[in-house]
């Protein structure tokens, strides 16, 4: 039996994070995945449940979390309700998040504290977990599933100039068909942090397994960003998921009972990866 249980916490500037950890009953003491969801990614989106249920069906334990602002809120964690936070959103705060997050999930509070915990981070959140499985001694291994190389790959370059001259940008989104708003501080806060935010840098500094996973097919990020993250690391390992686009085959919402073939293998490179002896 799967069991799924629920927690919040305060985030970045005292916003709640919320997150649901998945394990099969008599597993309460086993290895922990945490999972660091992408741009206009939440928790609950799409095959991520599933995802969860392979992982606690392997004998994981699978912590998945919304970040404080982004754009969800506990009380509709589907929708992007709250897109005053949306804007208000840097990488400072998701690095404060995720902090957070692993604290939690370490300090043994509510649930067992994990001896081994892994990091999976999706596109934006996989170059999140690079650059903290870089400095961050208690990740154990780390995953990537289709990262960015570099966050300013997140916006077009010439969009920095309207962005500079009216404080804000908008970034439509087709799913909802909602225009996201994106504040100058985003971008400040990366041009402030240029150096601790550089992903290939940190790339660089990873000591610890990691799993460089991309679909042959993603148009989103191409595959060279995953060739770049491979050239820059000596201990990653990278696998090409073939027939694979950006999520992998999944969509939202998502209907259907079984993991889309390629995220079915994802996740399978994924667990075979995690059960490697260090």
């Amino acid at each position: 039996m799967i069991i799924h249980q629920s927690y919040t916490i305060k985030g970045a500037e005292g916003k709640p994070i919320l997150m649901d950890l998945s394990f099969k009953t008599g597993q309460e003491e086993n290895p922990m995945v945490i999972f660091v969801h992408g741009f206009k990614g939440f928790k609950d989106w799409g095959a991520y449940k599933l995802v969860a249920e392979y992982f606690a069906k392997q004998g994981f334990r699978f912590l998945k979390f919304n970040f404080s602002h982004n754009g969800t809120t506990p009380e509709s964690p589907l929708e992007f309700v709250d897109l005053g936070a949306f804007g208000d959103n840097t990488f400072s705060k998701e690095f404060t998040d995720l902090d957070l997050v692993i604290s939690f999930a370490k300090s043994g509070i509510k649930f067992q504290a994990p001896n081994s915990l892994s990091l999976i981070g999706h596109s934006r959140g996989g170059g999140t977990s690079i650059i903290q499985a870089a400095k961050d001694q208690r990740i154990s291994k780390l995953i990537t599933w289709a990262a960015i190389a570099n966050f300013r790959s997140l916006w077009k370059k010439e969009d920095e100039i309207e962005w500079q001259k009216k404080g804000v940008i908008f970034n439509f989104n087709s799913r909802t068909k909602q225009y996201t708003p994106l504040k100058i501080d985003l971008l400040y806060d990366l041009e402030n942090n240029s150096q601790s935010f550089d992903i290939l840098q940190a790339a660089a500094r990873i000591n610890k397994p990691w799993l460089i996973l991309h679909g042959n097919q993603d148009e989103n990020v191409l595959t060279g960003e995953a060739l770049k993250l491979k050239e820059n690391s000596l201990n990653a390992e990278l696998f090409i998921v073939p027939y694979a686009n950006h999520v992998f085959g999944a969509s939202h919402p998502f209907t259907k009972e079984e993991l889309p073939l390629a995220l079915q293998l994802t996740c399978e490179k994924s667990v075979e990866f995690l059960r490697k002896e260090i």
